[in-house]
């Protein structure tokens, strides 16, 4: 599943072909996502300028004088560049076709992405509860120490809650913890400030590097440029469950934390 990496990484590779362009068009072969595209988005979206694209979480936005296309890529989901007369393949569900030979397509072999329609002013449901993004000023240990208070559920599971901090997927949540030292499974509310401040260094540290790579290949992502990413072959724990730790060589442990494979070191987390 595309996590925010992946996601920014998409963004970083559509966004300056696509800034400043006009939508010509929008083909729409399969409208059956996860929620159904509106039927009204090509009223609204053909003619427009693509003034920015932003992102939310694990959502981009395509910024337009008139509104906001929101997308999600869902389980299996990718935007790439290609020209409008090439043939579409399996999956392909949607062409956003722009000025200048340009056609930004989406294929989602799952069907879990979704388009939405933001109008200006307009609430934003699937946005608005929110937490901040790992990467701003906004998040650091003492918010987690914080929000944290009271808490005896998983600090794995805690700082995968969206509400907490956005965008800390089953893969970085797990290098994270340990390139910090703590266990997976250690209640939240029982981890001192100290241990989430160095917790919280090391969740941008793992997604920065994940973007500098272009994000974790597992098994459908690619770039925006059809290029898949390259941060799985530093992983030192995720999916390494019996393997021996590159830190201390003792045999990683793997447990299920909250329905996810949770992989750590019980001599080097705890």
């Amino acid at each position: 599943m595309p996590e925010l990496p992946e996601v920014e990484t998409t963004r970083r590779g559509i966004e300056p072909h696509c800034r400043g362009k006009q939508v010509r068009d929008l083909v729409v072969r399969e409208r059956r996502l996860r929620w159904p595209v509106p039927a009204y988005l090509a009223e609204v979206l053909v003619g427009a300028q693509l003034q920015a694209i932003d992102r939310r979480a694990k959502y981009l936005l395509m910024r337009t004088a008139r509104g906001t296309l929101m997308i999600h890529l869902g389980m299996s989901g990718s935007l790439r560049i290609v020209a409008p007369d090439a043939v579409p393949a399996a999956h392909d569900h949607i062409d956003i076709v722009l000025e200048g030979s340009l056609c930004l397509r989406f294929n989602d072999p799952r069907r879990f992405g979704s388009f939405h329609w933001l109008a200006p002013g307009a609430p934003a449901p699937l946005l608005d509860h929110l937490g901040p993004e790992p990467l701003s000023d906004a998040f650091d240990g003492e918010l987690l120490y914080a929000r944290a208070r009271g808490r005896k559920g998983a600090v794995k599971n805690f700082i995968m809650d969206g509400k907490v901090v956005v965008g800390v997927g089953n893969i970085y949540a797990s290098e994270a913890l340990f390139l910090s030292g703590i266990r997976p499974d250690r209640a939240a509310g029982r981890i001192s400030l100290a241990r989430y401040e160095r917790l919280a260094q090391h969740i941008k540290q793992v997604l920065t590097t994940a973007i500098e790579q272009g994000g974790t290949t597992l098994r459908d992502f690619v770039g925006g440029d059809g290029k898949p990413g390259y941060f799985a072959q530093q992983l030192l724990v995720y999916g390494r469950g019996g393997q021996a730790c590159k830190r201390c060589g003792g045999v990683l442990r793997e447990v299920r934390l909250g329905q996810r494979s949770s992989v750590f070191c019980l001599a080097c987390q705890r």
